[in-house]
C-alpha cells in the first residue's frame, strides 16, 4: 500500500492531511490543519497504551479490537472515507507510521480504497519542520516594519508581498490589548506554521521577507529564539502615523473587530460584557506599569467609553482612554525601545512613502 516521506512537496502543497490520532494528540500539535478522525478514542488509547506496557504488543492490539467494535469501526471507516472522497490527493498520518496508519489504511482498503499514509507520521514531520525552520532563519533576510502601537504595522504588512504575519500566526495582535475573540494556537502549532510560511518563501521567492517587529512573546506565545535572535540583529523600516490616525486604528482592531469577532459566537448583549471584560482586565494587568493615578485615569476613561458604545453605538467615546495608553503607556516603552536599535534603523516614512522605498529594493 502507498505511502510518501516527501514532507517538502505535502507542506508547500499545503496537501490535505487527516490525523487518526487520539484527540488528545492532536489538540496539541498537528500538519497542515490536519482534521482529526482519530482511530481510536482518548480513553481506548490510554487502556490500549496501558495494556501495551504491562502485557506487549498483541495484547494491546487485542484489547483495541474489543474496544473499537465493529459498529465503530463502521462509523470512523466512514468518516475516512468521506474525507478520501473530498480529497483524493491527500494523505492520513499516526504518530510514527506505524500500527494506527497501518490499520486504518487497511480498514479503507477493505471499503475499496487505496488512500497513502505518511512515512514516519507526525513525529518525523514534525522533526523535518523544526529542522527547515532553523535552516530558513539562517538563510532567509529579514526586515522588520517597526512603528508605534496602533500605527497600522499589521495594515502595511497586509499590502506588500513576500511577508510573513507573525500576530496572525499567533491570533493575537501581540500588545497588552491584542486578544482576539478566539484562543491562540499551541505553541508546536505555532512553530509549525512559522516554519511552513518561511519554507514557502524560500521556495517561492528569493530575497528579503519583511517581518513586523515583534517582542519576544506574542499574547502567550514565545517566539523561536533562533527567530528572536535574527530579528535583533535585522535592519527595520519606521512606520511613522499621526495619533488621531493611530487612534481610529485602536477602535477599528480593538472594539469594532474584536466585539464582531464575539459576536460570531454570542449574542450581541453576551459579545459586549465580553468586550468589556477583556479591556478591563487587560488595564488591571498593566496597572503596576501606569501607576495608580494614571490607572485610576484610564479606567474611568475606558469606562465612560464601554457606556457610551452601549447606550448610543458610537465608538467616539474611546478617544480619550486610546489617546492616553498610547501616549502614556505604549509611546514611552517604543521610544526606549528604538533607542536601542537606532542604528539598524533602513528608513522612516508614512504608508505610501515606506511602500515606495521599499519597491526601490525588488
Amino acid at each position: 500500500m502507498d505511502t510518501s516521506a516527501d514532507y517538502l512537496s505535502i507542506i508547500l502543497n499545503d496537501t490535505p492531511l487527516f490525523d487518526v490520532r487520539a484527540p488528545i494528540e492532536h489538540r496539541k500539535g498537528a500538519i497542515n490543519n490536519a482534521v482529526n478522525l482519530p482511530l481510536m478514542s482518548d480513553t481506548e488509547r490510554e487502556l490500549v497504551g496501558t495494556c501495551y506496557k504491562n502485557a506487549g504488543q498483541e495484547a494491546a492490539i487485542a484489547l483495541g479490537r474489543q474496544l473499537v467494535t465493529d459498529d465503530l469501526q463502521q462509523q470512523r471507516t466512514a468518516a475516512w472515507l468521506a474525507f478520501s472522497k473530498a480529497n483524493p490527493e491527500g494523505y492520513l498520518y499516526c504518530f510514527r507510521g506505524g500500527l494506527r496508519s497501518r490499520i486504518s489504511q487497511q480498514w479503507m482498503h477493505e471499503n475499496g480504497v487505496n488512500y497513502p499514509f505518511i512515512e514516519g507520521g507526525y513525529k518525523a514531520m514534525r522533526r523535518f519542520l523544526i529542522d527547515q525552520l532553523e535552516s530558513s532563519i539562517e538563510s532567509v533576510p529579514i526586515t522588520l516594519i517597526s512603528g508605534r502601537t496602533g500605527c497600522g504595522k499589521t495594515r502595511l504588512l497586509a499590502q506588500l508581498t513576500h511577508t510573513i504575519d507573525l500576530e496572525k500566526l499567533a491570533n493575537h495582535r501581540g500588545s497588552s490589548f491584542g486578544a482576539t475573540g478566539s484562543s491562540q494556537p499551541t505553541l508546536i502549532n505555532f512553530e509549525n506554521a512559522i516554519s511552513t510560511a518561511f519554507l514557502k518563501h524560500r521556495h517561492h521567492h528569493s530575497g528579503c521577507v519583511y517581518l513586523e517587529d515583534e517582542s519576544h512573546l506574542i499574547g502567550s506565545l514565545a517566539l523561536p529564539i533562533s527567530l528572536k535572535n535574527k530579528m535583533a540583529q535585522a535592519p527595520h523600516i519606521e512606520l511613522e502615523t499621526p495619533l488621531e490616525l493611530r487612534i481610529d486604528y485602536a477602535i477599528e482592531d480593538y472594539i469594532v473587530c474584536l466585539l464582531a469577532s464575539y459576536q460570531q459566537q454570542y449574542s450581541y448583549e453576551v459579545a459586549f460584557e465580553l468586550l468589556s471584560q477583556r479591556h478591563l482586565q487587560s488595564l488591571s494587568n498593566i496597572r503596576k506599569r501606569l501607576g495608580p493615578e494614571r490607572h485610576q485615569q484610564a479606567q474611568t476613561l475606558l469606562t465612560k467609553g464601554l457606556n457610551t458604545h452601549r447606550e448610543t453605538q458610537s465608538t467616539k467615546g474611546y478617544r480619550g482612554f486610546i489617546e492616553l495608553i498610547l501616549s502614556q503607556y505604549y509611546d514611552p516603552m517604543y521610544d526606549y525601545q528604538l533607542s536601542t536599535k537606532g542604528h539598524r534603523g533602513s528608513f522612516k516614512g508614512n504608508s505610501a512613502e515606506v511602500k515606495q522605498y521599499i519597491a526601490q529594493y525588488k
